[in-house]
């Protein structure tokens, strides 16, 4: 994106609070207050569990529930000032029901869910509403890289899908628009599956 009246790009690393707390004051004044929130950082390690380093274990933990942790604490003040709010949290499907090689993965993305339930009720009063979407099989190159590597085989997740086809990320901003939106605003602590009809 070229900044704009309305729109600006900014790159962090969400697990670095100082690097979130910089890029959202450069957004705040391009754009004012940030009333709005979309945590959408995603990172996984695909492999056995004894397999797992601590080190990799820390890294999947720190962008996929740290990173979210540091945004919204650093939002949060100018939710609360405005009176409004809107945070939509990206978890995954797979913590329906879990998922093989992908367990730090799965296990900071269900920590993800619990803290939006929490979150919604603490700042429900505050008027901010938290939401967490959980995609389910979505066209990413997160995914081409796992089928690259033969984690998964791209077609046999579309037929076990009742729509017949593979998500597109468009599937999971049109979810994530609705949700920061004023009609909304009825809607929180809720765990929005955007997954073609498939829950696992």
């Amino acid at each position: 994106l070229n900044p704009s009246d309305d729109q600006f790009a900014y790159t962090a690393d969400v697990t670095d609070r100082a690097a979130v707390d910089d890029a959202l004051n450069a957004i705040r004044g391009q754009l004012g207050p940030v009333t709005v929130l979309v945590n959408a950082a995603g990172l996984e390690k695909f492999k056995r569990f004894t397999d797992l380093t601590f080190e990799d274990w820390q890294r999947v933990v720190d962008v996929n529930l740290n990173g979210v942790f540091h945004c919204i604490q650093a939002v949060l003040p100018d939710m609360i000032e405005a009176g409004w709010g809107r945070i939509v949290n990206i978890s995954s499907s797979s913590t329906h029901s879990g998922q093989p090689y992908m367990s730090s993965y799965v296990a900071a993305k269900s920590a993800v869910n619990g803290l939006t339930k929490s979150l919604a009720l603490e700042y429900g009063p505050a008027g901010i509403t938290v939401k967490a979407v959980p995609p389910g099989f979505i066209d990413t190159p997160m995914l081409r890289k796992s089928e690259a590597r033969g984690y998964l085989v791209v077609e046999k997740n579309i037929e076990a899908t009742p729509v017949r086809r593979i998500g597109r990320p468009e599937d999971i901003a049109a979810a994530c628009a609705f949700l920061i939106s004023e009609e909304a605003g009825y809607i929180t602590g809720q765990i929005l599956g955007v997954n073609g009809g498939r829950n696992t």
